[in-house]
């Protein structure tokens, strides 16, 4: 009996050590397969963060991941300079401003080349330091963010952009707060908000943007630009507010955006071409304008410019072409159709004889205006100007203007206002309200040919 109880000892020993051995090896087991699970990780191999992933396509660069804090008062901008050099390396990637942020950015140049693809995604509201006073002196004061050689970048989102323009509007060199336009000496450069300088098929759509304290977007020797559904919005007495500007820039479209500001919604410099503008509410503003061209004697070329299917409503001006004395230089090939004017001065506004102050001297050259399209152009006028101006040069007539269809009423009372006409040829396709008998036929005899072969 004591050999049977030594055999089953041992048997019960060596069962809780099989037992205690197949638990161990569970557990190393369990252990290796935690490690497996922590080795597919990605762990940065520097201290930047890695980007976030939407899909196997596109990584997000969030600014916060960067170090941006997003309280509207602590400086971010290195964190979105940091955001931008890693997403501008990476293909297709999204440059992410997220929502419920306030971001507050100093002057900053967002430089390319970039990989193809790059999203901009404005979710969350950026802002400038508030005012000239809070400016660094170093810095620029005549632009905010720059966007510098970028190829093929969208820039999107639900976001605001806020100029905090009030205090630039303020300075004492501005216009408008002074008795009949009268200026005082002092620094007067202000910021442009958005510029994009030397870059190419570029697509900024269904952004909200205000109170910028110059310009709203700047398009400066830009290739196939296209706008989309922007909201754009500033004081009706804020100077120098352009919605959008253009120059030396070329195929562009501007499409289905609502703009009021202190200035022209959108305004055409020297060197554009190529410009379908379509579907715009314009208003309260300063119009619609090609210019001003020509300003100290430069050369001007703008043609092949379309505005169509647009409201402008309580503006200073309608479709203008705005030409400084002494210029050269031409604008051709241009035309407005299916406009609608609401209670505007100017509605329709040629003039070459533009001065932004009271001493402007006569010269002889100027930028020549030839073939001009106004086709259904209906509404009303504020009768403090009559509907149609065409003050073209001494020296060189406008020639080719063409009207038809042409209604524009007086928003108050009975009495419509004659146009007035100086030097302009053209031709009237159809009977216009009011009639535009001052309009001259045919061509003129001769042009100055050194004003006229610029272009």
């Amino acid at each position: 009996m004591e050999i049977l109880g030594f055999f089953v000892l041992i048997f019960h020993v060596s069962l809780s050590l099989f037992v205690l051995s197949a638990q161990c090896r569970l557990y190393d087991y369990s252990i290796y397969m935690h490690h497996r699970e922590l080795s597919q990780i990605s762990i940065p191999p520097s201290p930047a963060p890695e980007p976030a992933t939407s899909s196997e396509s596109a990584a997000v660069f969030n600014v916060l991941s960067y170090g941006a804090v997003g309280d509207g008062f602590i400086d971010d901008t290195q964190a979105f300079k940091m955001a931008w050099d890693a997403a501008c390396q990476i293909e297709s990637a999204i440059f992410l401003v997220p929502r419920h942020y306030s971001f507050m950015i100093q002057s900053t140049i967002f430089a390319g080349p970039c990989k193809n693809g790059l999203i901009f995604q404005i979710e969350g509201s950026v802002m400038p330091p508030n005012g000239p006073d809070s400016w660094p002196r170093t810095f620029s004061k005549r632009q905010w963010l720059v966007f510098y050689r970028i190829n093929g970048m969208l820039m999107q989102g639900g976001g605001l952009i806020d100029g905090r323009g009030e205090n630039w509007w303020n300075l004492p060199c501005k216009p408008h707060k002074r008795i009949n336009g009268t200026t005082l000496p002092g620094p007067c450069d202000s910021p442009v908000a958005i510029r994009f300088f030397m870059s190419s098929n570029l697509t900024v759509q269904g952004l909200k943007i205000k109170n910028s304290p110059q310009f709203h977007f700047r398009f400066d020797s830009c290739h196939a630009v296209h706008v989309d559904s922007l909201f754009i919005k500033s004081p009706s007495g804020s100077p120098n507010t352009d919605g959008i500007h253009i120059e030396n820039t070329n195929d562009v479209k501007i499409y289905n955006s609502i703009i009021s500001n202190g200035d022209d919604c959108v305004s055409i410099g020297a060197g554009s071409y190529n410009v379908d503008i379509r579907n715009i509410t314009c208003g309260p503003s300063h119009g619609i304008s090609i210019g001003s061209l020509g300003i100290r004697n430069s050369r001007a070329c703008v043609s092949n410019i379309t505005v169509t299917d647009s409201v402008i409503k309580h503006s200073d001006n309608g479709v203008r072409i705005k030409t400084w004395q002494g210029g050269f230089g031409a604008v051709s090939k241009v035309t407005f159709r299916n406009i609608h004017m609401d209670t505007v001065r100017n509605p329709i506004i040629i003039d070459q004889y533009y001065c932004n102050t009271k001493s402007c001297t006569n010269q002889t050259s100027a930028v020549y205006i030839s073939d001009i399209i106004y086709a259904n152009i209906k509404g009303t006028y504020d009768v403090r100007s009559p509907p149609i101006h065409l003050g073209c040069s001494d020296a060189v007539p406008c020639t080719n203007l063409t009207l038809s269809e042409v209604e524009l009423l007086p928003a108050l009372g009975q009495k419509i206002l004659d146009p007035f006409c100086w030097n302009a040829y053209g031709d009237l396709k159809t009977v216009t309200i009011p009639p535009v008998f001052c309009l001259l036929e045919g061509f003129p005899e001769s042009l100055p040919s050194n004003d006229v072969d610029q272009c």
